[in-house]
């Protein structure tokens, strides 16, 4: 029997770790002074903070020197986009329709003021990039800055990274990743990726809210994004959130610790959930390849379920059954405007669709109770 609620929204935000929190602590009781003060106390907080950079950086297989802290992907993502094309005189950026409105906003943005001429790569049914169409686009576009996600936040579709950093590099392109949704979860070894810019946020990997980073290849400079100090080596004025910092260095160092582990259970329980959802719906369909664990984010999965008269209160149901999920990304959830993502890939607006994202804290147990409830919800004879 079910007696808390059920969290399946992992995609949005995820619980600290216990070990997270155990870290955090100590910065938080007696480690207080700022980074930035060249006595003791602010000593010893700097060294806490270019442990925890070299923590980052040692997982990521890059040196510390390329990993500055930021206030999460949003701000990771607008630096890199901003910055690279200030920097570099960029006049043509490639992104997709189904980004995160951290990238297409930001691009939208530099293209109304006139800075840059946007595009937007070519996405198959299932939501995929059509490489072909990009190759097209960096050959008649040179100097060009791509910013493509490596995993979607609402329907998991993975990227392929390395192919599309051969691309760039074959077209002298400069390659932005916002890869907040994988950054945790799937091995990043910078040594081996032709990229410019990735970035993570620590709440997505059981981190703490308020702490992000951006990797900045060396061979990429850019100026600040905030300016009004010296801090993190020139390029983001402000006091640095020490916690945020630590707790995010420590996330994923546990992430790591036993990603195989982590990614076998939580397949296991999407897996169960798909098996149990075809078995329980007539009509149930998947959207983007978020059924396809090969081809989508193991922590994802959406769902389209079949019309009803309960569909415009979908995930108030489930909310007032105990179940928190969303309906497309964090960003849209709780609010009535329809999925850009779903649109874009051409989901029948008449079905509810739902993201159910999971975590290494979820079991089985919580799945049967969801299916459940979706029974009831819809009611499905059983």
């Amino acid at each position: 029997m079910i007696q808390q609620r059920v969290y399946l929204d992992n995609a949005a935000t995820t619980p600290l770790d216990r070990a997270v929190i155990e870290a955090m602590l100590p910065m938080m009781e007696k480690n207080f002074g700022n980074p930035s003060s060249i006595h003791a106390h602010g000593r010893e907080v700097r060294n806490a903070i270019e442990r925890a950079r070299k923590t980052v950086a040692g997982l990521l297989n890059t040196s510390p020197a390329e990993i500055f802290f930021t206030s999460g992907g949003t701000e990771a993502d607008n630096t890199a986009i901003a910055c690279s094309i200030e920097e570099y005189g960029i006049k043509h950026a490639v992104t997709s329709s189904l980004e995160h409105h951290a990238v297409l906003h930001t691009l939208e943005h530099l293209q109304k003021i006139g800075k840059i001429k946007l595009s937007l790569v070519n996405v198959d049914e299932k939501g995929h990039i059509d490489l072909n169409h990009l190759e097209e686009l960096l050959k008649a576009n040179p100097n060009t800055l791509v910013s493509l996600m490596h995993g979607n936040n609402e329907i998991g579709n993975l990227l392929d990274m390395e192919k599309v950093g051969e691309l760039c590099k074959e077209y002298g392109a400069t390659f932005h990743s916002d890869t907040v949704q994988t950054m945790g979860h799937y091995k990043h070894d910078l040594q081996k990726l032709n990229i410019d810019f990735i970035v993570g946020a620590g709440h997505k990997f059981h981190g703490p809210k308020g702490a992000g980073f951006l990797y900045i290849n060396a061979d990429k400079k850019i100026h600040p994004f905030i300016h009004g100090g010296s801090q993190e080596r020139n390029m983001r004025g402000g006091t640095e959130n020490v916690y945020g910092i630590i707790g995010l260095a420590k996330a994923l160092e546990v992430a790591y610790s036993d990603m195989d582990g982590h990614r076998k259970h939580i397949e296991s329980v999407k897996s169960y959930m798909i098996e149990k959802l075809k078995t329980s719906f007539d009509d149930i369909q998947f959207n983007g390849d978020s059924d396809n664990l090969e081809k989508s984010l193991y922590t994802v999965l959406n769902v389209s379920f079949p019309p009803s008269e309960e569909a415009d209160m979908f995930l108030f149901n489930l909310d007032i059954n105990k179940i928190s999920a969303s309906g497309g990304s964090a960003c849209t959830s709780g609010s009535n405007i329809g999925s850009h993502v779903l649109g874009g890939i051409g989901a029948d607006p008449n079905r509810p669709s739902v993201r159910f994202s999971f975590s290494k804290y979820n079991t089985i147990e919580e799945i049967d109770y969801v299916i459940e409830k979706l029974n009831q919800i819809l009611k499905v004879e059983v």
